[in-house]
């Protein structure tokens, strides 16, 4: 362990904890929330084709970016957690073992998913919701965007490795200037090329490679583990170690992306076609912008948890725990009740429609009443997994968006029709709370016995 090294361990176990969350939680809530815009850019550019087919392709293709999105947390989560518990027993040499595993394990994942996307594009693109209107702008995009899978896997490896080491600032760094780039990207393509919906696909793996290459460099600054390919690991111990800690990422990453299929298939069949599948791309986006902040918040205290569990100092992970639940729900009440009273105008500035509108507001409005739950649920779940409680952190990982929402979505519009897509995901949160408490409230108290018995020596 290098003088950097040293001095990192030293902050993370000693410096006063909500100070310490907060300033990790900065550059984390700011990647989260950047990452969440790519999405966010794209859907509003392609609003401008004024076609509710060509907005909702881009909502079926966020299943495909989920599914992305999963396999790199699934990697980056299962060796961030364990470089972070290495870092706090000082196991440096394991730790940098890990982070080599964890980018080259993503890539090869990344390319299985470009080879079988680009064989089955049309059994894909409708597997993920499209309908046939949809269909011709949903092939355009998912061709281009697969082509980018390896790196956009990677890149969330890369980002979540520099997290959980205490260098979210780092991953910013790269996460942020992709994203300046995917803007300017998104118009020049898509309008002054011509290339339409494809050209806003094209915008978006330029960026994220450009992301890619910049995490890169940013793993060689700052005492930070550096990826060197020698380094990686093939023995299925290894793997293990990932799939502990990456088990519950995927679970929910992978949960949410079956669940935005579902809700497509749904909105499709139940609430007007392409105007509700539309509509509920957009809803999903603008709640997930918000829930992105929340989510940046919890990843500020993942490093905290691992570094002080490694290293047996159980009472700073407890007052982190508490610390992150109570500010989240302040946050998101807020948040929850500014969303609801402009819902309207915030769907209209992606896509001006009084379809879209009138069945995205509903169904805006709903989730912003529940809300304030999700802090509680998403701190706990982040919590369990970053100190390997598997059993518990995977059913909080699936609870939200799979245990609960998958089967409420396909069977409560068959009831009450279109209101039933609306309403799924508040009854969905509160159930995901009511599950959470118990499962949470016995690994706190284990930690509160650990505590005890490390002061009694």
């Amino acid at each position: 362990m290098n003088d950097q090294q040293q001095e990192k361990y030293i902050r993370m176990t000693t410096a006063p904890v909500g100070r310490l969350i907060c300033r990790l939680a900065v550059p984390t809530i700011i990647s989260m929330m950047i990452t969440a815009a790519y999405n966010m850019v794209d859907t509003f550019f392609v609003g401008q084709l004024h076609s509710n087919s060509a907005t909702g392709a881009v909502g079926v293709a966020f299943s495909l970016m989920a599914i992305f999105q999963a396999t790199g947390f699934f990697f980056g989560h299962g060796s961030g957690n364990y470089i972070s518990m290495e870092l706090g027993k000082k196991n440096t040499e394991n730790a940098a073992k890990m982070a080599a595993t964890g980018v080259v394990y993503a890539l090869l994942a990344g390319g299985v998913i470009l080879a079988l996307g680009e064989i089955f594009l049309d059994p894909l693109a409708r597997l993920l919701g499209s309908t046939e209107t949809i269909l011709p702008y949903a092939r355009d995009y998912l061709r281009i965007i697969l082509i980018g899978a390896p790196w956009i896997t990677a890149s969330f490896v890369l980002n979540n490795q520099l997290r959980f080491q205490g260098s979210a600032a780092y991953g910013m760094v790269g996460i942020v200037l992709g994203a300046v780039l995917n803007v300017g990207l998104d118009p020049l393509l898509m309008f002054v090329f011509g290339m339409g919906i494809a050209g806003a696909a094209l915008a978006t793996i330029i960026s994220q490679f450009t992301s890619f290459c910049l995490l890169l460099i940013m793993c060689t600054r700052g005492g930070n583990l550096s990826v060197r390919l020698r380094n990686a690991q093939f023995h299925w111990r290894w793997f293990i170690q990932i799939c502990k800690g990456g088990l519950p990422s995927l679970c929910r990453q992978g949960l949410m992306s079956i669940s935005t299929i579902c809700l497509n298939n749904a909105a499709g069949a139940f609430g007007g076609g392409d105007a509700a599948i539309a509509a509920m791309s957009v809803v999903q986006r603008a709640m997930m912008m918000a829930n992105s902040a929340l989510i940046g918040f919890g990843q500020g205290f993942q490093p905290v948890c691992g570094f002080n569990h490694g290293a047996k100092k159980y009472d700073r992970v407890l007052k982190g725990y508490w610390f992150c639940v109570r500010w989240s729900t302040v946050f998101l009440a807020v948040a929850g009740a500014v969303i609801f009273a402009f819902a309207p105008d915030i769907i209209a500035v992606f896509r001006d429609d009084p379809d879209v509108v009138d069945f995205g507001k509903v169904a805006m409005r709903a989730q912003c009443c529940t809300f304030f739950l999700c802090g509680f649920n998403m701190v706990s779940s982040m919590m369990t997994q970053t100190i390997n409680k598997v059993a518990q952190a995977s059913v909080l990982a699936v609870a939200r968006q799979g245990l609960f929402f998958i089967p409420v979505v396909l069977i409560l519009p068959r009831f009450i029709g279109a209101l039933g897509i609306q309403l799924a995901q508040p009854i969905c949160d509160v159930c995901a709370f009511l599950l959470t408490i118990p499962l949470t409230a016995g690994v706190l108290r284990e930690m509160k016995e650990a505590q005890k018995a490390v002061e009694n020596g």
